[in-house]
């Protein structure tokens, strides 16, 4: 068994109520590492083709990685995976906090979980033990009330839990996974499949020390993070993500007005500095994190009140229920955030669904009497809390938007599939790819659907430059590449920042804590991997698990019925984007094909099928995955 791992999977069987464990061999551990690789490892394994995703053949796993629950910074994600039931295509999320590194305490390095139990449980997993126990009273409270009750009937107030509320329960297809009341595994759907097999949270509690193959080693790493991390006013500790609110709208190209435009007028309302001003009250971390960039907010008084044992909004939440919606009340953002805590569906893909009903209400394909009587007007801060509320408890016009955009415009028709903004059936995230080009790569590509996180974004490339002193020197990044263009320069960016992000993924890092958002360099994290394991790895062979990762996923999507033809964008990116710095900017159709003909070049995908071929997954030792199709 490698150092910082504990050499042990547990595999459930909800069916039958059976708990076992396995141990995989060193092989697997090191060519598949942990996290999205290790995931795909097992779903492409053990999960047969065309399962329904919110069915009992439907196989969830949860992965941690190599370098998860050591004291070092960033080190506590973990990955859910499974088929999802938003985009049939390959699911996964990742999130921080504190029960990855707690699982990797309590001996397991990751959980398979099959089939579906014949009344609601939860898994209680500790010290090396696990069992399955009655969550019947359990079953249909919030995440808050749940998350109590757990606690107390394990006796053991550190135990931490991962679980869904009332929205995932009821199979809302962007059902997520809460940890600790505030950290998620937010998009592709994870907590619908938890709902499905009546599985109603996973507590963990551990206490064991995880090995390490140079102690001295690791030391040093932890030593240089120190002496290369200062918070400094307005960074991420200080302000948070929601301070992207603002300076996207400067930039044109904060999304608003369900993508019609990349300005929103009250974008100083909902920014990071108002709710410093007026609910903030206190920066939340995950495990062993300086950086604590999380915010906590709370409003005692009025009709929005919130709590802050919920965290607060993200960026992406205040985008997405703020000027998405055209919302400008930040105590309603905050509202709508702790609701989907609560009840356990994705902020993004929630606030983008009431964009969408928004539009169609504007435009006359929605009425009155579809909303259930609300005014779904642009900018009624009312109207979208209740619509949050109707989503969770699958009411009303909630119940059809609970399936997502995609299947809500083919049911309402009547031209609604034009303002459905998806890739591969998920929501877009709250980032604009006519003024950011390579996200139309990210988007597109990406094989869980749109993604805003599968690289890094076009700014951080402007800043290359031949001296190699930026993140992406040591990769042979040394040319800035101006955040519109789409040529091979871009193309050449997004290939390493893809790998560097599937990296993370893969081996459990944050990326607020890796370059280039981070101080985190490639290299320091290569010796971080070398001292936990006593491996004599390279960040070359790292990028490799990053590759399989993003080859199997390719695989699997195809194994499903997804083609090429898939990696699309909606059309309204092909329009000129209104108002804003850069109004009248607009995807080339042209252009996009030309980058998605180079891009599969580049990764080794076949020109007619999109699919990888037989030598790309021979490079990269996966030739077996080729049974797959």
């Amino acid at each position: 068994m490698p150092n910082g791992y504990n050499g042990k999977i547990l595999r459930v069987n909800l069916t039958d109520g059976k708990v076992w464990t396995e141990s995989p061999d060193t092989l697997t551990y090191r060519r598949y590492v942990g996290g999205s690789a290790l995931a795909l490892y097992y779903l492409l394994k053990h999960l047969p083709k065309g399962v329904d995703p919110l069915g009992p053949g439907n196989l969830l796993v949860f992965t941690t990685s190599v370098i998860c629950g050591q004291p070092i910074p960033g080190a506590s994600r973990f990955t859910a995976a499974a088929k999802s039931p938003l985009t049939g295509a390959f699911g996964e999320s990742e999130a921080g906090g504190w029960w990855g590194p707690e699982l990797k305490k309590a001996g397991f390095d990751a959980i398979l979980v099959q089939g579906r139990a014949p009344k609601p449980v939860y898994l209680w997993i500790h010290d090396g033990q696990a069992e399955l126990r009655d969550a019947s009273k359990l079953w249909g409270k919030v995440t808050g009330e749940s998350h109590d009750a757990i606690k107390a009937e394990v006796g053991d107030d550190k135990a931490r839990i991962a679980q869904i509320g009332p929205g995932a329960e009821k199979l809302v297809r962007f059902g997520c996974i809460i940890n600790e009341l505030r950290h998620a595994n937010g998009r592709t759907g994870m907590g619908a499949v938890m709902g499905s097999k009546q599985l109603k949270a996973i507590a963990v509690r551990g206490t064991q020390k995880l090995p390490v193959g140079d102690e001295d080693g690791l030391k040093a790493c932890q030593k240089w993070f120190r002496s290369h991390y200062q918070r400094q006013p307005a960074d991420m500790h200080d302000l948070g993500t929601p301070r992207l609110v603002t300076g996207l709208d400067a930039d044109g190209i904060l999304p608003t007005r369900n993508f019609i435009k990349g300005h929103f007028d009250k974008a100083q309302d909902i920014g990071a500095k108002r709710m410093k001003e007026t609910m903030f009250v206190g920066a939340g971390t995950c495990y062993g994190c300086p950086i604590a960039c999380k915010r906590e907010v709370k409003v005692a008084e009025g009709p929005y009140q919130v709590d802050p044992r919920y965290g607060g909004p993200e960026y992406e939440t205040l985008a997405a229920f703020g000027s998405l919606c055209e919302v400008s009340d930040l105590r309603a953002v905050a509202k709508a955030n702790q609701i989907c805590g609560e009840c356990t569906i994705d902020t993004i893909s929630t606030g983008a669904c009431i964009a969408f009903a928004m539009e169609c209400y504007e435009r006359g394909i929605l009425t009155k009497a579809d909303t259930g009587g609300l005014d779904l007007t642009w900018g009624n801060a009312e109207a979208m809390v209740k619509m949050t509320e109707m989503i969770a408890k699958r009411e009303g016009l909630g119940l059809l938007l609970g399936e997502g955009v995609k299947r809500a415009a083919a049911k309402i028709g009547r031209g609604a599939e034009k303002y459905a903004l998806h890739v591969k059936g998920q929501e877009l995230p709250m980032h604009e790819p006519r003024g950011k080009r390579l996200l139309t790569l990210s988007f597109s590509t990406s094989p869980t659907g749109a993604d805003h996180v599968e690289s890094p974004h076009d700014p951080f490339f402007e800043s290359c430059n031949p001296d190699g002193n930026h993140a992406f020197g040591p990769v042979g990044l040394l040319e800035p590449v101006d955040r519109l263009d789409l040529g091979p320069k871009k193309l050449r960016a997004f290939l390493f920042g893809q790998r560097t992000w599937g990296l993370y993924n893969c081996i459990g890092l944050c990326n607020f804590v890796g370059v280039p958002i981070g101080p985190l360099a490639l290299d320091t994290l290569t010796d971080y991997v070398r001292a936990v394991t006593g491996w004599r790895t390279t960040l070359e062979e790292l990028y490799q698990v990053a590759e399989r990762s993003f080859q199997m996923a390719r695989v699997f999507n195809y194994r499903e019925g997804f083609t090429k033809a898939d990696d699309t964008l909606p059309d309204r990116l092909f329009e000129p984007l209104q108002e804003g710095k850069i109004a009248g900017q607009k995807l080339d159709r042209a252009e996009f094909q030309r980058a998605l003909k180079l891009y599969y070049q580049m990764v080794g995908w076949d020109a007619e099928t999109g699919l990888p071929t037989q030598a790309k997954l021979t490079e990269l030792g996966i030739e077996w995955i080729a049974d797959c199709l």
